[in-house]
C-alpha cells in the first residue's frame, strides 16, 4: 500500500498553555492521515461502512520526540505497517514541512468488525486486493 503525506497547519486551538501542540491532538492528526490514506487507495471509510465493516481503534501508541508549535506547517505521513487476520496497523510520522527530523511517530491498531454486531470479521476482499496492488 502506498505511503501518503498530508499537510496541516497548527491552529492556536491545538496548542496548550506552553504553546505546543497538546499531546492528545496527535491522535486526531493520525486519524486525518488514515482517512486520506484510505481515500488515496480508492477505498474510503464511508465505503467500508456501507459494505458492512467498521475499523475501530483497539490500540494506539505515540512516541513524542520534539514539540510542534502554533503555526507550524506539519507533514503527516501514514502507511499500512501490517495487516494480519482481522487486525490492521497504520503507522504515522509527523514532521515540520521541509525538515527530516520526526517530531512524533506512532501507530494505531484496528480490528475489522461487522456493523451488525461489532464482532471481529475478515477484512473485505476489496480491501485485501487494495493491499496487494501497492
Amino acid at each position: 500500500m502506498r505511503k501518503i503525506v498530508i499537510e496541516y497547519r497548527v491552529p492556536y486551538a491545538d496548542t496548550d498553555q506552553m504553546g505546543v501542540v497538546y499531546y492528545g491532538n496527535y491522535l486526531t492528526f493520525f486519524e486525518r492521515a488514515r482517512n486520506e490514506l484510505m481515500r488515496a487507495c480508492g477505498y474510503t471509510y464511508r465505503e467500508c461502512e456501507a459494505e458492512g465493516f467498521m475499523l475501530p481503534v483497539v490500540h494506539a501508541e505515540v512516541d513524542y520526540r520534539r514539540p510542534a508549535k502554533y503555526d507550524d506547517l506539519l507533514e503527516i505521513t501514514a502507511y499500512v505497517r501490517s495487516q494480519k487476520g482481522v487486525r490492521l496497523e497504520i503507522a504515522c510520522e509527523v514532521r515540520r514541512r521541509g525538515e527530516e527530523q520526526i517530531l512524533v511517530s506512532g501507530f494505531t491498531r484496528h480490528a475489522f468488525v461487522s456493523t451488525k454486531d461489532f464482532y471481529p470479521c475478515p477484512p473485505p476482499e476489496r480491501f485485501l486486493e487494495m493491499l496487494k496492488s501497492e
